[in-house]
């Protein structure tokens, strides 16, 4: 089905690789590792593998708990030993992502044309809080919702569904809006509209079909829906 701007009265956003760079993480392996790029790769592969992981075993740990994890297999991984606080400083860079330039303006400009903006993360809601007093987006949002409330990860769409409730929205009202291609997927299974940001120009996986819409910035997206 084409994308019906139409339709679309709430936008909700992923956090991790759609507002803020999580490829910044990068730079507090830097000083410890060798070559931090892989290292920081496997991390983050790791830690979306966890969730998948947990949805289907029951096997739910807060997604910080998920990402230390993650961090301790990829550090192992490439020989890399460090002590336990190393690796915790290295983890809590998560608090203090840089967000993408196109992040405050684009959604200064859905706020400013009468949508209603929230987020909806596998973040738990420390990680959530902090993530966006550093992105300084507290002021557009209406709310964060996070997987911890229903401890179940994206794509289930059980946490699709939570999140129309707790937007008090028709979930085919929402444009859910992200980087992840699971996470398009995952929206759109549960009724949503799925919006792909693609910043890089990379391919889509496109093993199940095609997103509703993709865009290479937020700014698109407005100009979509205005």
């Amino acid at each position: 089905m084409p994308f019906d701007p139409d339709r679309v009265t709430t936008i909700t956003f992923d956090s991790y690789s759609t507002i803020v760079d999580v490829e910044a993480a990068q730079k507090a392996l830097a000083d410890r590792v060798d070559d931090p790029r892989p290292v920081s790769r496997l991390w983050r592969s790791r830690s979306l593998a966890y969730t998948f992981l947990a949805n289907q075993i029951d096997a739910y740990k807060p997604f910080y708990e998920m990402n230390r994890d993650a961090l301790q297999y990829a550090l192992d991984a490439h020989g890399v030993d460090i002590t336990t606080e190393e690796r915790d400083e290295i983890l809590a860079v998560y608090h203090e992502l840089d967000v993408f330039d196109d992040v405050r303006d684009g959604m200064n400009k859905l706020y400013d044309a009468g949508y209603d903006l929230y987020v909806v993360s596998n973040g738990n809601p420390e990680m959530l809080e902090s993530m966006v007093d550093f992105a300084g987006i507290g002021g557009l949002l209406e709310d964060t919702v996070s997987a911890d409330e229903i401890q179940m990860f994206k794509p289930a769409a059980e946490l699709y569904q939570h999140a129309a409730e707790r937007t008090a929205t028709p979930i085919e009202e929402i444009a859910h809006v992200t980087a992840g291609y699971f996470d398009v997927y995952g929206a759109m299974h549960a009724g949503m509209q799925g919006v792909w940001v693609n910043r890089d120009g990379g391919p889509w996986d496109a093993f199940a079909g095609e997103p509703d819409r993709t865009i290479e910035s937020f700014h698109d997206l407005h100009d979509e829906l205005v």
